[in-house]
């Protein structure tokens, strides 16, 4: 009989370690904000923004009760209205197209490059129409979306450019930060992201001032004053709880990301020569922050399968391309339509990735990978 103490399997994210780092701080403010029960527009949440848009090197953050409010918010604030048109990648998770949709707006997909699998330039251009006001790049798995190439073709066509930066958090491309390079961004504090609040939390991004108030005030029910309601806009304010997890966590976050871009460096080495697996780099200029690492595998439902039997909590970002979600079906835009996005829909696997991964932990979910092959 076996005694010997069953191995502790490895999970996609690990958030224990992070909110060990920060844990007398959060405790803390925690304590004085149930205390004064400043709960909405604490002075926690005017200090994060400050904070986080210091991080960034933007003039503006706003803080939003989640990454798809902010979309939103950053779409609106920018004169997007109902019909006009909004360019954005067919690989990326719902929230990007669901934002342009509860304005009234109208989500064209294009598809991604075949190496980075990022919005592809070429794409865009050709699906410029008269109706186009907005191109949204999304800075995908911690890597930024090549800006520098839609900036002439947005200038040319008075387009905005509104980042989803929701997995770039702290990442950057030839010096300039995710989120800071177009008119607005939006991002995501979603608890697994490389920056996560205790819950849904997100904000804008802007260097635009007036475009930042216009924001504010949406995100607020469309008020500048207490019963003044100029516009008819929403709820989307962030609560004080989540920022004081995210001051104590964005203290932290250069050096989580450094450990994320060691840790992206041990599984090129290891998994470098092995049979079918792509591995993925950085684009030049890049500096990414590897919010997710994924590889492209052959038989990937297999493969998965396999090592979730192994105590890998390998998964898929993301199964589906936008037009073959039942959501999108009305696009009309049947399979086919965009085959870089569908081909890497049947191989992206993502592996535990997070700061305080350890070297052994990594070696084991290789040799599970290569014994799934």
């Amino acid at each position: 009989m076996n005694t010997e103490p069953a191995m502790r399997s490895i999970p996609l994210v690990d958030l224990r370690a992070q909110q060990a780092e920060v844990n007398d701080e959060v405790t803390g403010g925690l304590a004085e904000v149930f205390g004064n029960t400043s709960f909405i527009g604490g002075h926690q949440v005017a200090e994060f923004e400050r904070a986080y848009a210091d991080f960034l090197g933007a003039r503006h953050c706003l803080g939003a009760s989640n990454g798809t409010d902010a979309l939103e918010l950053a779409l609106r604030a920018a004169g997007i209205e109902a019909g006009d048109e909004v360019i954005l990648p067919a690989n990326t998770f719902i929230a990007t197209a669901e934002a342009v949709c509860r304005i009234g707006a109208v989500p064209v997909l294009v598809d991604v490059d075949p190496e980075y699998l990022l919005i592809d330039p070429a794409a865009v251009e050709r699906a410029v129409t008269e109706r186009t006001r907005a191109i949204m790049p999304v800075h995908l798995y911690g890597q930024s979306a090549f800006i520098e190439a839609l900036e002439p073709m947005a200038a040319a066509h008075d387009l905005a450019i509104i980042e989803d930066a929701a997995q770039a958090q702290g990442a950057r491309r030839h010096g300039r930060a995710a989120g800071t390079i177009g008119l607005a961004a939006g991002t995501s504090f979603y608890p697994g992201k490389n920056l996560g609040a205790a819950g849904d939390a997100g904000a804008v991004i802007t260097n635009d001032p007036a475009l930042a108030e216009r924001a504010r005030i949406l995100g607020a029910h469309g008020s500048a004053a207490k019963y003044e309601h100029d516009v008819v806009g929403f709820n989307a304010r962030m609560d004080t709880v989540q920022a004081v997890v995210l001051n104590a966590k964005l203290k932290k976050l250069s050096g989580w990301n450094a450990q994320r871009r060691l840790a992206a460096e041990r599984y090129a080495e290891l998994l470098h020569g092995l049979p079918g697996v792509v591995v993925p780099r950085s684009a030049p200029g890049n500096e990414d922050v590897w919010h997710l690492y994924v590889i492209r595998v052959p038989e990937r439902d297999r493969v998965l399968k396999a090592l979730n039997e192994a105590g890998i909590g390998a998964g898929i970002h993301y199964p589906y391309p936008l037009h073959l979600t039942k959501a999108f079906a009305s696009l009309g835009q049947p399979a086919g339509s965009f085959p870089v996005s569908e081909l890497a829909a049947t191989r992206i696997l993502s592996l535990p990735l997070y700061p305080h991964i350890t070297a052994e932990q990594q070696q084991r979910v290789v040799e599970a990978l290569s014994l799934a092959l």
